[in-house]
Parts: structure tokens; sequence; C-alpha cells
């Protein structure tokens, strides 16, 4: 698959704005507790099937992870959402409509190795982006936007780096900047494809924190993870796949030997809380 630029299609996945508070995102009076639905989607890669009738509803204020083996579709079935591959069957409504006709309300972050980190972009730069579809292309951005982009650095802890080339930092400083660029939308819809991977723990923390408060606010937050550890306990609700949907629901629901049976084929070992 071919890396993409900062200023590639999910660049155009933005929000309207709102303002932020400085420290916390758990204040904002946005309660959008609505559902996206996933009816009977279905995806071909040419003649190979990614994904075959898939249904779900991924709630607001709820942390949603979509997990399975190597190969079961987790990401395809995040970039089918959003429109960034074609789905061969289904429907994905958000308030009463496709939700590809709303991706303005939408922040997604792809996974690290999707991104063109030799492009010359600054920290700052890259938080900005979160700003465009507000102010428009080739526009001098306001005094709100830059304070929104302040907020948002700040609250992932990268203030520091904002004049730093994004290139030159390290995997978990890179995937908070990120972070930092989905929060400047302001978006009702929150999508991460594989943000745990290659970070260090203080990163892995403050994701944690800030999702958490995403979802006190009412936010959708969907995150493709493939970690069975302590992290898995995080989340209020899973999607499991593998090609189809093996189970959705609570973490109780979903984590059962059966269910881990059916999507990986064998015995697995998971985080257990009641170990």
């Amino acid at each position: 698959m071919k890396s993409v630029s900062f200023y590639s299609k999910i660049s155009l996945i933005q929000r309207k704005t709102w303002e932020m508070p400085k420290q916390s995102v758990k204040a904002l009076d946005m309660n959008s507790t609505e559902a996206i639905n996933v009816a009977h989607i279905g995806v071909h890669y040419r003649t190979q099937e990614a994904l075959r009738d898939v249904n779900c509803a991924v709630k607001g204020g709820k942390l949603t992870g979509i997990f399975g083996p190597n190969g079961a579709g987790k990401s395809t079935m995040m970039k089918a959402m959003l429109g960034l591959v074609p789905l061969s069957s289904g429907t994905v409504n958000y308030q009463g409509k496709p939700l590809m006709q709303q991706l303005e309300k939408v922040a997604y972050v792809p996974q690290r190795s999707q991104i063109d980190w030799t492009y010359p972009a600054t920290v700052w730069d890259v938080v900005m982006m979160g700003r465009v579809k507000k102010t428009g292309w080739l526009r001098s951005f306001s005094a709100v936007s830059r304070q929104v982009a302040n907020n948002a650095l700040e609250r992932v802890g990268m203030s520091e780096y904002r004049d730093r080339p994004i290139g030159e930092l390290s995997g978990g400083q890179q995937q908070r900047v990120f972070l930092a660029r989905a929060l400047a939308q302001q978006a009702e819809i929150f999508c991460f494809d594989e943000p745990l991977v290659g970070i260090d723990q203080k990163t892995q923390s403050v994701i944690f924190e800030v999702f958490h408060e995403l979802t006190a606010a009412g936010k959708i937050v969907l995150v493709v993870n493939h970690d069975l550890g302590e992290s898995i306990t995080h989340f209020d609700e899973l999607i499991l796949l593998n090609r189809e949907l093996i189970v959705t629901g609570s973490r109780r629901q979903v984590l059962t030997e059966e269910n881990l049976q059916r999507a990986y084929g064998g015995k697995v070992m998971y985080f257990s809380e009641a170990a």
C-alpha cells in the first residue's frame, strides 16, 4: 500500500468548529449519543473477499475497539465505513444519512505506516491541518483556530515540540501529535487505526485518558487494535472480526473462549480481569 502525504484524502475528513477547553474535553456540552449503524457491509479487493455481511452499531459515549487476527479485515472495516475503500454491499449510516456524506463530522488517524514522515511539516503544521476545513484552503487561520490547536497540543503534552519537524519525533510523540490534530478537528466521531503500535507507556496513558474524556463527552470513538493484553480493559464495547462478524458487545460478552476460538482458530492468551 502506498504511503499518503499529509495533504491526502484523509486531510479532507474534518469537522465544523466548537471551542475546546484547555486541559480537558470532559466539560464539552456536546452529547453525541447516537450510533453509527453498520448494515450488511462487504468489501472485495478484486476477487478476494475482505469483509462479509458485517452488522453492528458503534455507539456514542462508549470506547469501541475492533479486534481480530491479522488479515481479519479490521482496518478494512474502518476504511470502508469512511469511504476510503469501496463497499461491495451494505450501508453505513449516522443520524439517518450515509456517513460518507458527513465526513466533516469525522476525525480519522491512519496507521503510522501509511504516513509519509519525510514530508516537510512541523508539529504545528500537522495540528493546524485539523482546522483547514473550518478555515478553508489557502486562507489565514483565525485566533480561535490557533487557540484550539494550542489547547490540543497542550492536552497531549506536545506544546514544547511545536516547531520540531514531525519526522524527527519518536513514534509515541508522532502519535500524540496526530491525536492533537484529531482533537483540533473537534469532531463528533473519532476513528483511530492501530494507535497503540510502537508507542511508549506514557503515550498510551495519554491516549486512553483522551479517549475516555471524549466518550464522557458523548463522542463516538472507534479504535482498531490487535492487543488482547491489559489495554483491552479500557474498552467498553468490542467488535470481534475475522472477515465476518464473530460477535459484538461488552468485554464480558465478547471475551469468551468460544468466541476467541472462532476468531483466532486456536487457544488464545488474553488479559482476564478475573485473573
